[in-house]
């Protein structure tokens, strides 16, 4: 399917949109300017008074979901939370989905990709065959729990996915986002997943293959470091081997 892409004149916020192979009619069409508007509201403005067969996502419009994010003038990032005054550039907004996923339509992509590596990183909590009965603390001020503090709040958008140049080169590669949770667990003293954990992101589709590029930190929108949770999981992947393991 051909990539759709929305250009918005910022001075009068027109829209060109290059549709599907089988559509490949342009369009310019003018958009109100508006106070404080945001990217989200022009792609809203577009479906629902020019074009209802736009199709993108989205969901809260607070920066609480995430699944507005695509590709604005060759940047990813939440459009919900992006002014059109921070990001056009003379007068002129180019959209786009997000990059490394399947597009479903238009702006929409397919995330199931992302989420899958998720589970092949082991992006899940692990209690064990015999999981404790009571709550385990952990103080605030412990070094594991500073270090999954770090990466925590990841919700899961895709924005760091689209702007890895690695996944662009190695499809297979399990991405920022999957290895960023995968370092919380390692740092999760509960988990009884670890050496599992460790092995699936030691492959050749794992954080070695991590190119420290800093895509993943720049354009992260919650302001997280993919890139060092990365570098977490080389020293501990490292230091299995140096225990034995494999």
């Amino acid at each position: 399917m051909r990539r759709r892409r929305t250009g918005a004149i910022c001075s009068s916020l027109r829209s060109t949109t290059l549709r599907e192979a089988d559509r490949r009619a342009t369009g310019r069409r003018p958009t109100p300017r508006r106070a404080n508007q945001t990217v989200l509201d022009v792609v809203t403005e577009i479906q629902r008074e020019q074009d209802p067969t736009l199709a993108y996502r989205f969901a809260c419009r607070v920066g609480m979901c995430g699944s507005c994010a695509m590709v604005v003038n060759g940047r990813p990032r939440w459009t919900c939370r992006t002014r059109v005054a921070q990001v056009e550039e003379n007068g002129l907004l180019t959209l786009e989905p997000l990059r490394n996923l399947p597009v479903v339509k238009d702006l929409a992509v397919e995330m199931e990709p992302f989420f899958q590596k998720w589970t092949q990183a082991h992006g899940y909590f692990e209690p064990g065959a015999h999981p404790a009965a009571d709550f385990a603390p952990v103080a605030p001020s412990a070094p594991e729990r500073r270090e999954a503090d770090a990466g925590i709040e990841c919700i899961n958008c895709g924005v760091c996915y689209s702007a890895c140049d690695v996944v662009s080169w190695n499809p297979d590669y399990l991405g920022p986002a999957a290895l960023n949770r995968a370092w919380t667990l390692v740092n999760d003293v509960r988990d009884q997943g670890q050496d599992a954990r460790l092995a699936a992101v030691s492959g050749d589709a794992g954080c070695h293959s991590c190119h420290s590029h800093m895509s993943c930190t720049e354009y992260c929108p919650k302001g997280l470091a993919p890139t060092f949770s990365i570098a977490g999981l080389k020293r501990a992947t490292t230091k299995r081997i140096w225990r034995g393991g494999r």
